[in-house]
């Protein structure tokens, strides 16, 4: 497939990577007079000392790009913390009022693969003025992301070969060619990712946040996690549910869900996204694949099919010269995340339906975080696997994965087969999975916010409210509304709500609608 199960991460402009940390920074006297922010040493957890020497580090920050940097240290392996050892990039936003600062907020946009530090480079964008000013925003690359020790599997080209590959296989030989892509690239993993490959599970990442949390100096965590982001905030919450502080979990991936019922669910939130695009498109008028939202739906369906027979020649990239249906699905999916994308996806669909496919090639691209004519801005289309594949055990039976797409396209005709074929290549992954499906209760924990949108592609909305369920502190706000996560994308109901529970610690009503 191109295919990977689809990215749950959430969104920043380009505007606000740009121009991340460069709003309004507090009054003169607190920039002259900044004071030295509270810090408490931490002890290890009980019955762990062989932790302590973690526990007990102090974060040295320097001045970088934005704000301060600083590398957090933590065992390769927690159950054997006297051996090798790995160093977490971690990013400051400092309060940008300090004589008013609360403490720290760890954010992480999701993936997996997002980066934490890119994410609070954009911390005036991604958080309200008020809790800017109030805390630091510290993000941090997962171990294996980015700047944090980054999987890598195969190269630029490879991986433009994978994700171009035929994602809806429906014959025997296409089958095959999927399977052995999958294949390929998890023996590259295996070849080419050293030992980390074993060891970057979401439970490894929710335990180096705890330690990051003993860094800062703080107690108790608090925290914004966006789509993947809140699958490791609930994992935090159940193993150190004491340790949370105010928890903000937005756009919603249940720690229970089986690897089947996540594509399952995906592929229906895409379809009932897809289908709230094809209305604006009609409504919008001249809609290039249809007058009615069942006609441009079909219409869809029929131009990737096209697509698969007889790939697009014209894409305006040298590196990827053929727009193929995996690249046409994964530029098309990436417009259903913020609804922004939508005019845009119409005038790509009208350019392909042309024989131009620049403006799919395009949104693929920055679906992907791939540069134009060729190389990756970061690792996500890599980690994504090396993650999901150890958080949950998958199946490499080409039967059970054609048994599951065809039951999904009754409920998701245009997006079944795309996801249900999607984790294949975990059926084949080097490394046994890790973890399995858990339900969290995080019994003992702060309370914590939960958020889900109507409309969500990525992380539908009964998510939401299936983890709220199971959390036995945690109170829900519903968005009615489209696109990937809520906070600080277009609701003030949700805004004020999220900003009043950092700033002040009161909890929004259970069941508030936004």
């Amino acid at each position: 497939m191109i295919a990977r199960r689809l990215a749950v991460t959430a969104t920043v402009t380009a505007a606000a990577l740009v121009l991340g940390g460069c709003g309004v920074v507090g009054s003169v006297r607190d920039r002259l007079n900044p004071p030295t922010p509270a810090y408490t040493p931490q002890s290890a957890p009980s019955g762990r000392a062989d932790l302590a020497p973690y526990y007990s580090q102090r974060l040295a920050w320097s001045s970088c790009s934005g704000g301060d940097c600083a590398s957090l240290k933590v065992p390769l392996d927690y159950a054997d913390p006297s051996g090798a050892t790995i160093s977490i990039a971690v990013f400051k936003a400092p309060a940008t009022r300090p004589s008013q600062r609360i403490g720290s907020l760890v954010v992480n946009p999701g993936g997996p693969g997002g980066s934490g530090v890119d994410y609070a480079r954009a911390a005036d964008y991604i958080v309200a003025p008020d809790v800017r000013e109030r805390f630091d925003i510290v993000g941090f690359d997962p171990r294996g992301v980015d700047r944090s020790d980054p999987i890598q599997c195969v190269s630029p080209s490879q991986l433009d070969t994978f994700l171009g590959t035929d994602p809806t296989p429906d014959t025997p030989a296409e089958e095959q060619g999927f399977a052995a892509q999958s294949k390929l690239f998890a023996d590259a993993c295996a070849a080419n990712a050293g030992p980390l490959l074993a060891h970057v599970s979401t439970e490894d990442a929710a335990r180096d946040m705890v330690v990051l949390r003993a860094a800062l100096g703080e107690d108790r965590l608090n925290y914004l996690g966006k789509s993947y982001g809140t699958f490791l905030g609930a994992t935090y919450a159940g193993l150190f549910p004491t340790k949370v502080g105010r928890f903000v979990l937005d756009g919603v991936l249940p720690p229970d869900l089986t690897a089947d019922q996540i594509d399952l669910g995906q592929a229906q939130g895409f379809e009932l996204a897809t289908r709230t695009w094809a209305a604006y498109c009609v409504n919008k008028g001249s809609c290039p694949l249809g007058s009615t939202v069942d006609q441009v739906m079909q219409g869809l369906r029929d131009f990737l099919a096209q697509v698969d027979a007889t790939p697009i020649a014209k894409t305006g990239d040298s590196a990827v010269t053929k727009l193929t249906e995996g690249w046409a699905s994964t530029g098309i999916a990436a417009a259903m995340y913020d609804q922004g994308s939508w005019p845009t996806l119409v005038t790509a669909m009208r350019q392909a339906l042309a024989g131009d496919g620049t403006g799919l090639m395009n949104l693929a691209n920055l679906y992907a975080d791939r540069k134009h004519n060729g190389g990756y801005v970061d690792n996500l289309m890599q980690v994504i696997y090396a993650v999901n594949c150890l958080d949950r055990p998958e199946s490499g039976s080409l039967a059970q994965h054609e048994a599951l797409a065809a039951e999904a396209e009754k409920t998701a005709p245009t997006w079944g087969s795309f996801l249900m074929w999607s984790a294949l290549p975990c059926g084949y992954w080097p490394v046994p999975a890790t973890g399995k499906p858990e339900t969290i209760s995080a019994q003992g924990s702060g309370p914590i916010v939960v958020i889900g949108t109507t409309r969500d592609p990525a992380t539908p909305y009964a998510w939401a409210v299936r983890l709220r369920d199971q959390l036995a502190n945690a109170s829900l706000i519903t968005f009615n509304g489209d696109g990937h996560t809520a906070y600080m994308r277009s609701n003030s109901c949700v805004d004020d709500a999220v900003d009043a529970y950092y700033i002040a610690g009161t909890v929004p009503k259970d069941g508030l609608h936004c």
